[in-house]
């Protein structure tokens, strides 16, 4: 596929493995590869933005999650863990059509407090959707990427 030397950090390379497109990125010297196809609508997934995660504990409490990050569909914004290829919906954003909610005001320590339950620490829920993800490896100082 490529030297490693060919990938600065944060580089991203689409390219034709066997006839289909597939996004291989380099992010913080692991490599990861994605077919270039989002499953939601069959949009160009791997020229969409990658964004690190962001999580939270509680109020005031914010930090960039270490894992990979999560690349946005250009289409209609899917996001997908660029590992694992399982799409996300952001916080807020799991119904289509605006909502009314009630509102109380609470002390922070009591919405930070044990049990309080939330899917993922960074407020995302799983989505229905999971883009192919393509096996990539190192070999020899190359870019290996399996199809």
């Amino acid at each position: 596929m490529g030297r490693v030397a060919d990938f600065r950090n944060g580089d991203r390379k689409i390219i034709d493995v066997n006839g289909r497109s597939v996004g291989v990125f380099r992010i913080d010297d692991e490599f990861y590869a994605l077919r270039n196809r989002c499953p939601h609508q069959f949009g160009p997934l791997c020229v969409g933005t990658l964004a690190p995660r962001v999580i939270s504990d509680g109020p005031g409490d914010v930090r960039i999650d270490p894992g990979p990050p999560l690349l946005a569909c250009p289409w209609h914004g899917w996001e997908y863990d660029i590992a694992t290829g399982q799409s996300f919906m952001g916080p807020g954003r799991g119904n289509l059509s605006a909502r009314s909610y009630d509102v109380t005001v609470m002390p922070g320590s009591e919405l930070a407090g044990p049990g309080a339950g939330r899917p993922r620490p960074d407020g995302r829920v799983p989505g229905p959707y999971i883009a192919e993800t393509v096996p990539v490896s190192v070999e020899d100082d190359y870019v290996v990427v399996e199809c």
